[in-house]
């Protein structure tokens, strides 16, 4: 285990390797599911005040879900605010392509420079999950088998996980924390 100022980084972050492969999963991780993904107190406010902004990138469904239920709902095991579902499953944030690939509405808004909130941390940060310990955050690799497709590419590049989530881990966790684990991997590299 990787122990960076408050962060406790798994070594699975740097064994597993993983490479989205939207063309085959087709964004499986934002429909199935029992509960959305969690979201920060402080992006529960940027959802709200940016929904005007990414509201044309979501399905009418999705649209009336938010506007009668909210942003969120409060998971009582987790303890935790998470984004709100539809009804029939999917996170209410969604929408599909041409391809019927799912999209992330929040993100799709932000990718054209309509929103300045990208989308939940914990979205863009996935397949890893944040969890507290104490003053500490652990970060680890979760497993899931809709996202066989993203670990079998990730094998065929030999991409780690942590080196396909640059940008997420840089955003969350800044630039040298990033340099950092890349400074770790190497070191066991060699």
């Amino acid at each position: 285990m990787l122990i960076l100022d408050q962060l406790l980084v798994s070594e699975e972050i740097f064994e597993k390797k993983f490479v989205c492969n939207l063309s085959k999963c087709k964004g499986e991780c934002c429909i199935a599911g029992d509960s959305g993904a969690p979201v920060k107190n402080e992006e529960i406010k940027q959802l709200e005040a940016e929904f005007e902004n990414y509201r044309p990138y979501l399905t009418e469904n999705g649209i009336k879900r938010i506007e009668k239920n909210g942003f969120t709902s409060y998971d009582l095991e987790d303890r935790v605010h998470k984004t709100m579902l539809l009804e029939e499953g999917p996170c209410a944030f969604i929408n599909y392509d041409k391809k019927g690939v799912a999209h992330c509405g929040i993100e799709k808004a932000f990718l054209e420079g309509k929103s300045s909130f990208r989308k939940p941390i914990s979205c863009h940060l996935y397949p890893i999950r944040e969890s507290g310990i104490g003053e500490l955050t652990a970060v680890n690799y979760e497993e899931w088998d809709i996202c066989s497709d993203a670990c079998a590419l990730g094998e065929e590049l030999q991409v780690p996980v942590y080196k396909f989530l640059r940008d997420p881990i840089e955003r969350a966790y800044g630039a040298e924390t990033y340099l950092a684990m890349d400074a770790y991997y190497l070191s066991k590299k060699s």
